[in-house]
């Protein structure tokens, strides 16, 4: 989700890439719907592992949630940033009514961090 929606709003400024700390075989369709509904497009990514030869070349890495840990590599200039994100499963809220309250949490911290990278607004 944000991969997709850092594309989206970046518009080329900058690079962007996903990987995942356990990757599954396919995107979760309804990430993918409630993506879609911003105008942002998930619906061509592949989930796949995290590349240690990426996280040397990159200036950023964002992980999501309070499970997913990545490690600096040797050679690593970039840094590691956990965006701590809100879990409405814990309330109760599922299906649909949850990936939008994920997206639009992620949504905020994306545009946030576009800001401070390029230094306008997203």
């Amino acid at each position: 989700m944000a991969a997709a929606l850092m594309a989206h709003h970046a518009g080329g400024a900058v690079e962007v890439h996903s990987a995942g700390t356990t990757p599954g075989k396919a995107i979760n369709a309804l990430s993918a719907e409630v993506i879609a509904e911003v105008g942002a497009d998930m619906s061509s990514g592949t989930p796949k592992p995290i590349d240690p030869d990426l996280l040397r070349r990159v200036d950023r890495v964002v992980v999501l949630g309070d499970e997913a840990k990545v490690e600096p590599v040797e050679g690593m200039a970039g840094t590691i940033e956990t965006w701590h994100t809100d879990e409405p499963s814990a309330r109760g809220i599922e299906g649909a009514e949850r990936m939008r309250l994920v997206r639009d949490d992620i949504d905020t911290r994306v545009q946030a961090l576009l800001t401070e990278l390029t230094g306008g607004p997203a």
